[in-house]
């Protein structure tokens, strides 16, 4: 009888959702024929091929690539303000605390070989950031093996122009380096989830401390494959290696571009799209700004053709993660105050056949995060359990996954979702009390490094992506009421369905010794979580709450707490 109770319940509030969903389903076939994913890629490609880090070369073309992106789907620069005209952007510069670098070229060679250890024609993560150049010409220097232990104590070893190598990040290395006068530093550190002894000439990006760019020595990241042959070469006696490296320290300004699609009715409401430039990856994050770019020429087409008109605004931002995000919120407080939602589009593209990854849709912080069970998994990012007082109620988590499941209905797309764990550009719309998401994909076992090139990139992955932002983006800033009717019906659905898999996994854990009072209290979290996320939205519709909306929340609270009621029941 239970579960014919909650089969029965589940099938009715499909049907209400269904019957009502032509106003959300109509962007699909717009936006399916308008997103050129072969534009997001060529965009993915051009700054794929760039080393990018804020205020340097590669970042600031990538930058100016998308203005000119931007001027060719019809958005005019900013003179007085984003009320200008319906398309405008604008161009942020900010000081910078600290300098930026750029690599320009390296080679690492053991003496009396002819080939070279590692060079950074293939090794593109293999300069440690804001590792300084050699002389003109290379030094040669004697190679000392470091265990982690001897890297805390250092005494009696001679390493003044020498060379330190040990199998530790390079960060650690390099500090011990330049405390004891050696010539530089190699390091080898690479996570589990990487596979490197399967992905062998594979190096993860990471950085070494700046202290002044003029006494700066140079730290060499290596891959599984050269510390093997270093260490191979060690074994037998002595080794020299020779090093160039050549790079630049410099003081830049940050650059930032914000543009938006003008809302008709009301706006200073907006949506809020973000795609980190900075990163060397092609995934990470290439795709994200390919596909913004690509997101943001498809709704200046469709506004100019008038088939499809914002009320709300839309804003896409291109720029230094989290950073932007958190400076477009924090430099106007009034602006802030708009922005009803915040979606970050970070690692949007894998070829998950390549790479081993799922699209993932990273949740606001909900109980899934407090009790991670059953289909719900951490990713190997990690995520810490969270408690009850962090949970914000929202309905966006569910909005966006049912986007995402419409687009991948009919074409076979994998769409997943895991808890909250933080990282990126949507922690800045979380702190700020704003509902904020994360696209991405995860785990991927090129994740930082060099492997992550154009070859792991998908065109349809983006385009995906694109497609399901852009109908969630869509559904909100043009939102009327029978749109806000039709998606709490749908959040309803989506309420008995998790109540329905978490009854489940309680009665199980009951069956296992679990007290009942303690499954039972996981069950009215959930449903409290729902009726609280539906009571949020009175603020979807353009003009604002009717009577209607105001009945239908009123509803579909009812039937969720009740099912919650005699679920509680059930489990005693």
């Amino acid at each position: 009888m239970k579960k014919i109770f909650l089969l029965t319940a589940l099938i009715l509030f499909t049907g209400m959702v269904y019957a009502q969903k032509s106003t959300i389903d109509g962007y699909y076939p717009v936006l399916r024929k308008a997103f050129v994913e072969a534009n997001a890629y060529k965009t993915t490609s051009f700054v794929e091929s760039r080393w990018r880090w804020p205020g340097n070369k590669g970042f600031n073309e990538s930058i100016f690539e998308v203005e000119k992106l931007l001027q060719q789907a019809g958005y005019k620069k900013e003179v007085k303000g984003e009320d200008d005209g319906p398309l405008t952007y604008r161009i942020e510069t900010r000081d910078m605390r600290g300098p930026t670098w750029d690599p320009i070229s390296a080679t690492v060679t053991i003496e009396g070989e002819q080939k070279p250890l590692e060079t950074f024609a293939t090794n593109f993560n293999m300069i440690a950031q804001f590792s300084g150049s050699t002389p003109k010409g290379g030094i040669t220097a004697e190679v000392v093996y470091l265990t982690r232990a001897e890297l805390n104590n250092t005494a009696g070893k001679d390493l003044k122009g020498k060379i330190v190598f040990s199998e530790s990040g390079i960060g650690q290395v390099y500090t011990t380096a330049v405390k004891n006068g050696a010539a530089g530093a190699f390091g080898y550190s690479l996570p589990a989830y990487t596979q490197p002894e399967k992905n062998v000439n594979s190096i993860q990006f990471s950085r070494v401390s700046n202290t002044d760019s003029t006494s700066q020595v140079f730290g060499i990241l290596l891959s599984y494959a050269a510390k093997e042959r270093l260490k191979a070469a060690l074994a037998k006696g002595p080794v020299k290696v020779h090093v160039e490296t050549t790079s630049k320290i410099y003081h830049a300004k940050e650059l930032t571009v914000v543009a938006n699609v003008r809302g008709t009715v009301i706006p200073f409401e907006r949506f809020v799209f973000s795609a980190h430039v900075q990163e060397p990856g092609a995934n990470d994050n290439a795709t994200g700004v390919g596909t913004l770019a690509e997101m943001a020429r498809v709704t200046a087409e469709l506004v100019k053709q008038k088939k499809f008109e914002p009320k709300r605004t839309i804003t896409f931002i291109f720029g230094n993660e989290i950073e932007q995000t958190r400076n477009y919120i924090a430099d106007d407080p009034a602006r802030a105050k708009g922005i009803k939602w915040g979606m970050s589009l970070d690692m949007v593209g894998e070829d998950v056949t390549k790479t081993g990854g799922t699209f993932l849709i990273e949740k606001m912080p909900d109980p899934s995060a407090i009790w991670t069970r059953g289909e719900d998994h951490h990713t190997e990012w990690g995520g810490r359990p969270l408690k009850e007082a962090d949970m914000v109620p929202h309905y966006f988590n569910d909005l966006v996954l049912n986007r995402c499941y419409e687009q991948g209905k009919d074409n076979g797309w994998v769409v997943k979702s895991n808890p909250f764990e933080g990282g990126s550009d949507h922690t800045p719309f979380l702190q700020a009390k704003i509902p904020g998401l994360l696209m991405w994909h995860f785990t991927d076992q090129f994740y930082h490094t060099d492997g992550d090139r154009l070859d792991m990139v998908s065109a349809t992955e983006m385009k995906n992506s694109g497609v399901s932002a852009l109908a969630t983006a869509y559904t909100l800033t043009a939102a009327n009421e029978a749109t806000t009717v039709a998606l709490i019906d749908e959040l309803q659905n989506s309420a008995t369905k998790r109540l329905q898999t978490e009854y489940k996994l309680s009665a199980d854990a009951v069956k296992g010794g679990t007290p009942a009072a303690e499954e039972q209290h996981k069950i009215d979290v959930w449903a409290k979580w729902y009726t609280d996320a539906m009571g949020k939205m009175i603020d979807i519709n353009v003009g604002g709450s009717t009577a209607t909306i105001d009945s239908k929340i009123a509803s579909a609270q009812k039937a969720v707490s009740d099912l919650n009621v005699k679920m509680d029941g059930n489990l005693k």
